[in-house]
Order: C-alpha cells, then sequence, then structure tokens
C-alpha cells in the first residue's frame, strides 16, 4: 500500500486555538506540526482565544466530542468531516461500588463506550482534523495497543492511510482491532519506550517526514481530545466539577488535560470555581510517577515496565513532571497498585456495577480503594473514577479466574449437586 505525503492545504482553520505555547518557558509559534519548543526544548501546547460559550450553545450540539468544539482546536466545519464521533460516554452512579468501598457519592465515567472501545478516540479525533489540515495523508503512532486501534480506525473513516507501531507482545485482542482496520501494522521487539524512540527516528527520515504522528509532530493538538473527558463530567454532573476524580497515568497527558479542561469551564464561567482534588493511578510494575510522588521527587526516573496494564505501560512518561504538579497543587496524590489488586479491582467493579474495564480500569478502582483504605481519599467527597477502556481487550488478565461455576451433565440432580456442594 502507498502511503501518502503531505500536500499544502489550502485553507486552515483551528476553531478557537491561537498559537502553540511552551509550557516551561511560555514562548508562542504559529500553530503547525510541531511539539517542541526551540529555545528550551519544552514541550508545546494549544493556547486558546475562546468566544462566549454558554451551557445552551454547548447542550444544542451533537452528542459526542463535537458539542464542545467551540472549545477545541478544530475547524469550524467538523461536523461535515467524516470522523469517528466519539464521546458522551456514560456517567454511571456507582452507588453498589461507593457502598462497597465506603463511599458516598461515587460515578464512574466508563469510557469503554467509544467506537474503538476506549478513551484513545477522543484524542485521535482532534488528531485528524489537524492532519487534514496540514496536508497530511498517512496517520501514524507509536501505542500501547488502544491508540493503535483509534489511529487505523479513524483513519478507514476518515479516507487516510495508516502505519502504526506497537510492541509486538501486546495483547492478543489489540494486535487484532488495530490490524482489521487495514493500513499497516509494525510490531517492534521492544518495549513502548522503544517503540516511541523508533518513532521519533522515523519522523526525521525523509520516509515519514511528512507522516502526521498523532503522539509526535500532532502531539499538542492529539492532547487537547482528553480535554472533553473532563467537559462531559462536568455537563453530567449538572455543571458542577466532583470534588476529586482518580485517573490513570501512562504518558500522564490524560490527566494534566482534564485538569487544563476543569480550569477552562471555570476560566469561562460554565461552572462554580471551587476546589477539586486529582489522583493519579499507576500499575506497581510501571510506576515512575507514583514513586517519585512518594519521594517527594520532582525527576521522574524511567523504568522497564512488567505489568498485565500494557496500556499503562510507559516507563519514561513525558508528562510525568506535571502530573506531579498537578496531584501536589490539588491536594490530591499519585499511588500505584499490584497485579493481583489490578484483577481483584477489574472483577470488583463488574461484581458490583456491571462493568467490565480492562486493566488500566483495574489500576483506577484499585487504586480508589486503596487510597480510601488509607484514609487518603475523602469518603463523604463527591467522587469520579475513570475506565477508560473495555475489558474484552484484556481477557489474559482474569481468565484464569472467570471460569465455569461448574460443568455438569444435563440433569436438575446433576445441577442440584453442584449448587449444594
Amino acid at each position: 500500500m502507498a502511503l501518502g505525503t503531505a500536500d499544502q492545504p489550502t485553507t486552515v482553520d483551528f476553531g478557537p486555538a491561537a498559537a502553540l505555547s511552551c509550557r516551561e518557558c511560555g514562548t508562542r509559534y504559529d500553530l503547525g506540526p510541531s511539539f517542541a519548543c526551540i529555545e528550551c526544548f519544552g514541550p508545546l501546547e494549544i493556547a486558546y482565544e475562546f468566544g462566549p460559550v454558554s451551557r445552551e450553545q454547548i447542550a444544542a450540539g451533537p452528542t459526542n466530542i463535537w458539542r464542545y468544539r467551540s472549545l477545541l482546536p478544530v475547524p469550524a466545519d467538523v461536523l461535515s468531516t467524516p470522523n469517528m464521533a466519539p464521546g458522551w460516554t456514560r456517567l454511571v452512579r456507582a452507588d453498589r461500588l461507593a457502598r462497597e468501598l465506603g463511599l458516598r457519592s461515587l460515578h464512574v465515567k466508563d469510557d469503554s463506550g467509544n467506537p474503538t472501545h476506549s478513551f484513545k478516540d477522543r484524542v485521535v479525533a482532534i488528531a485528524v482534523q489537524a492532519a487534514r489540515n496540514f496536508g497530511f495523508h498517512t496517520l501514524s503512532c507509536s501505542s500501547t495497543g488502544n491508540l493503535a486501534g483509534a489511529v487505523t480506525a479513524a483513519a478507514a473513516r476518515a479516507g487516510l492511510d495508516a502505519c502504526v507501531f506497537i510492541p509486538a507482545d501486546l495483547e492478543e485482542a489489540k494486535i487484532v482491532m488495530a490490524s482489521v482496520y487495514g493500513g499497516r501494522l509494525v510490531g517492534i521487539q521492544g518495549t513502548y519506550d522503544e517503540v516511541n524512540r523508533f518513532c521519533s527516528e522515523l519522523i526525521g527520515d525523509p520516509m515519514g517526514d511528512k507522516w502526521g504522528f498523532v503522539n509526535v509532530n500532532l502531539r499538542p493538538y492529539y492532547a487537547e481530545g482528553s480535554k472533553t473527558l473532563a467537559y462531559e463530567i462536568a455537563e453530567q454532573l449538572g455543571w458542577r466539577l466532583p470534588d476529586q476524580i482518580v485517573i490513570p497515568v501512562a504518558s500522564g497527558s490524560q490527566l494534566t488535560k482534564i485538569d487544563k479542561g476543569f480550569g477552562e469551564l471555570i476560566k469561562l464561567g460554565l461552572v462554580e470555581d471551587k476546589p477539586y482534588k486529582i489522583f493519579g493511578a499507576q500499575a506497581a510494575g510501571c510506576s515512575p510517577v507514583s514513586t517519585a510522588y512518594r519521594a517527594d521527587r520532582d525527576v521522574i526516573q524511567p523504568v522497564k515496565p512488567d505489568t498485565i496494564a500494557k496500556s499503562l505501560a510507559i516507563g519514561n512518561p513525558a508528562d510525568g513532571p506535571y502530573v506531579l504538579d498537578i496531584a501536589r497543587r490539588t491536594g490530591g496524590a499519585v499511588e500505584d497498585v499490584t497485579d493481583a489488586e489490578i484483577v481483584d479491582a477489574i472483577r470488583l467493579l463488574a461484581s458490583t456495577e456491571g462493568i467490565f474495564a480492562e486493566t488500566a480500569g483495574g489500576v483506577t478502582v484499585g487504586v480508589l480503594r486503596k487510597l480510601v483504605a488509607e484514609g487518603r481519599l475523602a469518603p463523604d467527597a463527591e467522587t469520579v473514577v475513570l475506565n477508560t477502556g473495555d475489558g474484552l481487550k484484556t481477557l489474559d488478565a482474569v481468565s484464569a479466574q472467570a471460569r465455569p461455576s461448574a460443568i455438569i451433565r444435563p440433569s436438575l440432580d446433576a445441577f442440584r449437586d453442584a449448587v449444594s456442594g
């Protein structure tokens, strides 16, 4: 399959986005496919000039992330372009899980309901619009699994080519999902961090120079998709912010952008300005951010991942320092749980609320339970926990325990013996 290059776009519309701004030194740049500051090498993010936005205007929009298009770096005509239309996933009032954990008020933001069954559809939808603006014909990424599937699906829907890169030892379901939509799926023998380094090299090579790497040269736009989780949670709670929220940490971008989204809602007067606490959740087998938090360090020491939570297995998280800043500023924390605790939390969420989470969801629920048990999370405060993907993608994590209660002959006597034994 021929892989596309970029044409010069005739018109560029980024909605309210005004510039790229360095998160470290504040230097501003024109909007373009760039991700690092040339002054200090800090990461770039989108700076906005928002116009008036009302709750009524948002509520009149579609039931997907494009209801918030006036807050995102997307063209005014985004609704007319073929896309996956992710978002507006359910916010589940989790009373049974709350009672089990000793919480008064708990909601699960269940993002497994997105088109490819993970939150990655949100960020990719924004990246696709940026790719169109820059004239890219090929979408690419380095991925721990969910992103690869979201990119290949979105590329198919948008009529773009795709070439995505993953660690070769990913869960089989994620490999199948990333492959079935077409495009090229390349497995690399190594960790996600090694895959990511390879992609950085490819961007500098003529072969990949004109590709849209959603989490590299399109990263400032891509990352903004996570803000829609903050917008939805606030709107679904009746236009208020939760008191505390538990968010999984892989690269850390999702957590930082949810915090950014909450801040924008406050600034625009769409929600009351109130304190909120943000808690980050990691797997113990890949916990560089929680380790730094416990040691009261600002520097993240990279690690080699060894956990069943492969979607969170990023040993050198780019946004790790910013996660630490947000957890400390809001009065939250960053904590981790073992693989055994992850499996137990997956089963707990499924048995209390009927939500089958992938391993990342097991991490957030496991950390939530740990924080409550240790008295570090207020039991009477309104709490939200994120499930970012579908458990059908990570069946191996629970398959050893999730077996038939009994195997019997087709007779009532056999059934009575089995249930009475």
